[in-house]
């Protein structure tokens, strides 16, 4: 039965991807933990809508947090990034039976 968990699993992950501020979210923490201000900042949202977003997001185990202070840092769960061996610029998120390829460049804020 695990395969079968770890099928529910990657819909899961990839359900929690059918937002476009989730995919923005995912980009933006390509560069690294940023806090919900930031990330507000860069996707053009109310910070509540961000923490619903991150929520969701973390969840599905695609982002982590940590606080630090009165800030609550987002990062990617860096088993999920992976780089394509061939070209080191590719990068993909691995959920197991598909892997979803993340274009464009990186941006910060």
């Amino acid at each position: 039965m695990q395969d079968n968990e770890d099928l529910i699993r990657c819909a899961e992950q990839l359900g929690a991807l059918a937002a476009p501020e989730r995919l923005q979210i995912v980009h933006f923490l390509r560069d690294g933990p940023k806090n919900v201000t930031q990330i507000a900042k860069y996707v053009g949202i109310p910070a509540v809508n961000v923490a619903h977003h991150t929520g969701v997001l973390k969840l599905a185990g695609i982002i982590k947090s940590r606080k630090d202070g009165r800030f609550v840092y987002y990062s990617l769960i860096p088993e999920l990034v992976q780089q394509e061996s061939s070209k080191a610029t590719r990068e993909f998120l691995n959920f197991g039976y598909v892997r979803v390829e993340v274009v464009g460049d990186k941006k910060s804020s």
